[in-house]
């Protein structure tokens, strides 16, 4: 079992195994189209992009299944193949699904609107000059949060209260993970005074990407330690 589910209660137990029966189908249908492509002659012409919306933690960071911070909710798989993406490279840079429209204007030879994500075509062969070092999560619905995962952190703040509403004029720090030492995301050092200044940098950094989004200015209050 993957190390994050495993300490905690939730509904692994019996959901696991048809999660890996339905990535065993995706995977076997994302073969089934690349071999009609090439009995169609097409393979040459077509790029195949596969991806997800979001994961899933299995109730075990909350009460439901996708609506989080944690890697299980917000990392998702994608798959692109065909020309451009022939170079077998595995990108461990920092991808959003923001990325996937510019990537398929990109990819058709068309002006890109102005839009916030970049062709993802930039990393198929080796690491881009210029790439980004972090990326901006949004939360809502169960709950009104936001996030910023840089290559080794992860920032979350939560809005207070039973509300769920888009956004918040006032969050709370309630997540920060060191993931090189933590890639499970089991130890939450928010409110640690050992790592205040990386709390306020990550803070800074994120209301910086809020208002790129367009959200109204809001307070993001320090954590305690729990």
């Amino acid at each position: 079992m993957p190390e994050d589910l495993r300490p905690f209660p939730g509904d692994w137990p019996s959901q696991w195994p048809d999660y890996c029966g339905i990535i065993r189908n995706l995977d076997e249908n994302f073969g089934r189209l690349t071999h009609e492509l090439d009995r169609l002659g097409l393979r040459d012409d077509t790029v195949e992009l596969f991806f997800s919306d979001h994961g899933c933690h299995f109730c075990t960071r909350n009460g439901e299944y996708k609506r989080a911070c944690h890697e299980g909710a917000v990392r998702v798989p994608m798959v692109a193949a065909g020309p451009g993406f022939d170079h077998g490279r595995r990108a461990p840079e920092l991808a959003s699904l923001l990325d996937i429209p510019a990537t398929v204007c990109d990819l058709a030879g068309v002006p890109t609107p102005p839009l916030q994500g970049r062709s993802l075509r930039a990393l198929a062969t080796a690491p881009p000059v210029d790439w980004r070092d972090d990326l901006y999560i949004q939360i809502s619905e169960s709950g009104t949060a936001r996030a910023l995962r840089t290559e080794r952190w992860k920032y979350c703040v939560t809005a207070p209260g039973p509300e769920r509403e888009p956004v918040a004029d006032r969050y709370v720090e309630s997540h920060l993970y060191d993931l090189w030492a933590d890639p499970h995301e089991l130890t939450n050092l928010v409110g640690r005074r050992t790592h205040r200044a990386i709390a306020d940098e990550l803070r800074v950094r994120l209301k910086r990407h809020m208002a790129a989004a367009g959200e109204p200015e809001a307070e993001i209050e320090a954590g305690r330690f729990l």
